[in-house]
């Protein structure tokens, strides 16, 4: 059961159990649309796909220390390889 579309799509619910269901803040059951909630997407996804893919921190640390120093080839190389992911995942438009 995705909890977190439940939790969005139903701000009412306090209370979700596997097995008893979602539940108000009065422990009353709410009926769920389970076709809604399969259907939602999580508009914060990108952001979870976007850091497993992100190049590496140490990567970036070095590629600022040779830009600092005049050389900007790394961080051009760096940035180059965040635009490819954001592109990749872009920031959802509402």
């Amino acid at each position: 059961m995705n909890h977190k579309a439940i939790y969005a799509l139903y701000p009412n619910v306090r209370c979700i159990d596997d097995t008893a269901g979602a539940m108000d803040a009065d422990g009353n059951p709410v009926t769920i649309d389970m076709d809604a909630v399969n259907a939602w997407v999580d508009p914060d996804a990108y952001k979870f796909s976007r850091a497993l893919e992100y190049p590496n921190l140490s990567e970036f640390a070095d590629a600022y220390y040779w830009a600092q120093k005049g050389d900007t080839t790394l961080m051009d190389s760096y940035i180059e390889k965040c635009d490819v992911v954001k592109n990749k995942y872009p920031k959802p438009t509402e």
